[in-house]
């Protein structure tokens, strides 16, 4: 051990250093306060007024190239020239200045000021410009039939709902769809109980819808038509021919209604004017035992004929089936060049003309009480009727020369 080498710590084993004075750079890096290189101390700002002396470089660091003396006072920064305002640029017109934008939770849904003008864009399209009191006068109407403050009639006739509803809707159909064409309305009675007896057609019963609509145009007065059985026993077509004015082909009801001063209307071809085929169009079927005709004597009221050109060409009937008519319970299934081969748009009636010609009416207030029970007497005045309106269908077919002009 006396006679080995010592070699110092921070030589990295090599001999011949680590003699000296100093310390290698390796040795002071190993010592607890030893300055690294990496990260230098902050320099030590002198007190004001005495200068700064660098520190001496260490052996294996190169001294900086110069040193200049810092001075304490700092120099006088030159002052900033002041900005010019820029002047408020104009609002140009239809040009929204941009603004802050702010995170704004909006509601969801439209606003009311919204709802409110599509209201009144709406009504102004559906009443036009003096849509305010027409408005007023719809609402009054719905408050009257929500806290029921109308009326009907013994038959369940409701006039309100006939004129503001009914005739409303049929009343574009008639002139602008059939285009009718109505004359001798002067034969109607302004008031009083009257009898109109009509020939019947057009597969389905139009002609009697039409046919009020055009009464009520022509005289203001309202036509009480008296319908079959079957009408009453559909569900909702019952209850909608009730509202309509409409009642059963009774003699009890057709004589209440004519002493009470009724405009009553009476088709007594019944199905089988509006079931007969397209090639028998025009040509009136048996009227019946003229029950109308004894109504009409037994209050006697006048008879008026009306003869309707028009309505055969509307669904022309090219054929049947009486085995599911019979299974549904209706008189006749329909068949047209459209139905059922083209479905619900073969329910569309075709745009035929219309001529309507009310007769000089019959009187029946002459005969003597107990002619109502004169069979002869009666059946001799339905024949009459019956050839009147059919003397006039020709008449009218021969004036109207085409189907659709």
């Amino acid at each position: 051990m006396g006679d080995a080498e010592i070699i110092p710590i921070g030589t990295g084993g090599r001999p011949g250093r680590g003699t000296g004075k100093k310390p290698s750079s390796a040795a002071r890096g190993l010592a607890p306060n030893a300055k690294r290189k990496s990260s230098p101390p902050p320099e030590e700002v002198p007190p004001a007024g005495e200068e700064y002396v660098a520190p001496a470089p260490a052996d294996d660091e190169e001294a900086p190239v110069s040193s200049a003396p810092v001075s304490s006072e700092q120099p006088e920064q030159p002052e900033q020239p002041e900005q010019p305002e820029q002047p408020e640029q104009p609002e140009q017109p239809g040009v929204v200045p941009e603004s802050p934008r702010v995170s704004v939770h909006e509601p969801h849904g439209i606003p009311a000021g919204d709802w409110l003008a599509a209201f009144q864009h709406a009504s102004r399209e559906l009443f036009g410009d003096q849509w305010e009191p027409q408005l007023a006068r719809f609402l009054a109407f719905l408050r009257r039939r929500i806290s029921g403050d109308y009326s009907v009639d013994e038959y369940g006739f409701d006039a309100e709902i006939t004129e503001k509803f009914f005739m409303a809707a049929l009343r574009p159909i008639a002139r602008k769809w059939f285009r009718i064409e109505i004359r001798g309305a002067e034969n109607i009675p302004a008031e009083g109980g009257a009898l109109v007896v009509s020939n019947h057609s057009g597969t389905i019963p139009v002609d009697g819808l039409m046919t009020m609509v055009s009464i009520h145009d022509a005289t203001g007065r309202y036509l009480r038509p008296l319908g079959a059985d079957l009408v009453f026993r559909l569900p909702l077509v019952g209850s909608v021919a009730r509202k309509g004015g409409a009642t059963l082909a009774c003699s009890e009801d057709a004589e209440r209604m004519l002493r009470g001063g009724e405009l009553v209307g009476v088709w007594p071809e019944g199905f089988k004017g509006i079931g007969k085929p397209y090639s028998d169009r025009y040509k009136l079927q048996r009227f019946g035992r003229g029950g109308f005709v004894s109504a009409a004597m037994r209050t006697g009221v006048p008879i008026i004929p009306l003869s309707l050109v028009g309505a055969e060409e509307i669904y022309p009937l090219v054929g049947n089936i009486p085995s599911l008519a019979r299974l549904l319970g209706v008189p006749y299934i329909p068949i047209t060049p459209f139905f059922p081969l083209l479905g619900p748009l073969g329910l569309v009636p075709l745009p035929s003309k219309w001529l309507l010609e009310f007769g000089e009416p019959i009187r029946t207030d002459e005969y003597d009480d107990g002619a109502a029970d004169d069979p002869m007497l009666v059946f001799n005045v339905t024949d009459q009727v019956r050839e009147t309106i059919q003397h006039t269908l020709y008449s009218l077919l021969m004036e109207r020369g085409s189907v659709f002009g």
